[in-house]
């Protein structure tokens, strides 16, 4: 259950003002904003613990091995800390399962979402991308009562995606307090939620010469961006919205960059060419589609494989706009600390590589003496079906290799590099059974890479993939940190 929740404005600013001031770049709060309403939990509903003991675990067996792994318990050192790194969409089908495993995770996710509502949000308030974050946070939230489902539903709404002027009346139904939406919450909650909805309709409105459409639009991602904008911190919001959601102490949730500025994503292609953007590197829309719209299932092959994939300002296309951020300082400290490290399956270039490439990320992780565990996809996609290196689909030693590069940061402009082998990268390698990507074990092992295994899974005809059977996944990480 929710915990009620004390009606205060000084509650508001003192019970983010330690959290937000903690932030790198975050500024002091001078609130001049009406009272957003109520926030403080009661005693006992604090601040979260984030640093959990560091524990020193054995090293992975060496022993070239593919093994089955279905969802069996394993011993296991208590509440051990992984650190996440995914996109919006893939993982999220299994992040909420790793409650089983421990609450000590940290998820990080990146901030380069151009398409749909999230681009919308960038093209009119400009600010990162929280469409990814947004989702991950709404798989992360309690469940189990009515006030809980209520919030879940209310943040994980979409406006119309057919009518902009549905959509449109819509939201301002939402944003009044009169929509069917609010009436499993109770009043605290309603305030608090509803106080940063009006916070982003004020500043909406503030920028009269960019009319927004509001088709398809996520009220999640308007909470996010007023809570942002409010607090001038993306981390502050995410720390709002993990106490209004009740996501369990311990877990956390970061985004790539500390920057509140908007980058974008860029890959190289085989033939020289340049991709610009992730939802054209990706998952293009289809001609002839609304702007807004995106294709998730986009089949349709890149003119050449993927070489790299970096980051450019806001300022141009050209080659003296691509920049080598660093990574966020909170990522760097949560790898430090990490009992077990974890590529997400998901989108090569646009979901992993973007984590990988920043500054102060390859350093860390190949200083660590923990499981470094790579995921891989239950089908081959848009990013991954052509090679670099050979004709043909990526494998699984591609993929690795891809990984190496980018963690390495070979090819950046911007940025001397590194020269770590694979297996100072990862040390076993997952695979959905009768997933699409080729399981070349021997091509593994001469990489360093000797722990392979087969995780149960279910086939989809629908997405054309294998998706991992979610309790045999996390039985496979416990085994690999047992």
């Amino acid at each position: 259950m929710l915990p009620p929740l004390t009606c205060a404005h000084s509650a508001l600013k003192d019970s983010l003002t330690i959290q937000c001031q903690s932030l790198p770049g975050a500024p002091r709060l001078h609130c001049q904003t009406p009272c957003p309403g109520p926030l403080r939990p009661q005693a006992g509903r604090g601040m979260p613990n984030r640093r959990a003991p560091a524990r020193s675990l054995p090293a992975i067996a060496s022993e070239p091995s593919v093994d089955s792994v279905a969802a069996e318990p394993s011993s296991l050192p208590a509440m051990p800390h992984i650190v996440v790194f995914s996109g919006g969409t893939a993982f999220n089908s299994v992040a909420g399962h790793f409650k089983q495993l421990t609450h000590n995770v940290t998820h990080v996710l990146p901030v380069t979402d151009d398409g749909g509502s999230t681009a919308e949000v960038v093209r009119v308030l400009g600010g990162p991308a929280v469409g990814d974050i947004r989702s991950r946070c709404l798989r992360l939230a309690e469940e189990g009562d009515a006030e809980s489902e209520a919030v879940r539903q209310l943040l994980g709404h979409r406006l119309s995606s057919t009518d902009p002027e549905a959509a449109r009346q819509e939201w301002y139904r939402i944003v009044e307090g009169e929509h069917p939406l609010w009436q499993d919450l109770t009043e605290p909650y309603k305030h608090t939620i509803r106080a940063f909805l009006v916070h982003f309709q004020a500043n909406i409105l503030r920028h009269a010469s960019r009319r927004f459409n509001f088709q398809s639009g996520s009220v999640g991602n308007f909470f996010f961006a007023g809570a942002r904008i409010f607090f001038r911190s993306l981390e502050a919001a995410i720390f709002l919205f993990s106490r209004v959601a009740r996501i369990p102490e311990g877990t956390e949730t970061l985004p790539a960059l500390p920057s509140e500025g908007a980058l974008r994503l860029g890959a190289e292609l085989a033939d020289g060419s340049w991709v610009i953007g992730q939802s054209a590197i990706s998952h293009p829309a289809a001609a002839g589609a609304e702007a807004l719209s995106v294709d998730k299932a986009c089949a349709a092959p890149l003119p050449a494989a993927i070489r790299r994939a970096f980051y450019l300002s806001s300022d141009g296309d050209g080659a003296e706009h691509e920049v080598a951020p660093d990574a966020n300082p909170r990522t760097l400290a949560a790898l430090g600390r990490a009992q077990a490290m974890i590529y997400g399956m998901g989108s090569l270039y646009t979901s992993l590589v973007p984590h990988l490439v920043l500054r102060g990320v390859g350093e860390t992780i190949a200083a660590a003496r923990c499981p470094k565990i790579l995921m891989l996809n239950g089908a081959v996609d848009r990013e991954t079906g052509q090679c670099l290196r050979r004709p043909g689909a990526m494998a699984a030693s591609d993929v690795l290799l891809a990984l190496t590069d980018a963690l390495n940061r070979r090819g950046g402009r911007r940025d001397p590099g590194l020269d770590h082998p694979p297996s100072a990268y990862c040390t076993a390698v997952l695979a959905p059974r009768g997933g699409g990507v080729e399981v070349d074990a021997d091509a593994l092992a001469a990489l360093g890479v000797r722990v392979v295994r087969s995780v149960s899974a279910e086939w989809s005809a629908e997405a054309g993939a294998a998706h991992y059977d979610p309790d045999a996944l996390v039985a496979a990480v416990r085994d690999l940190l047992a």
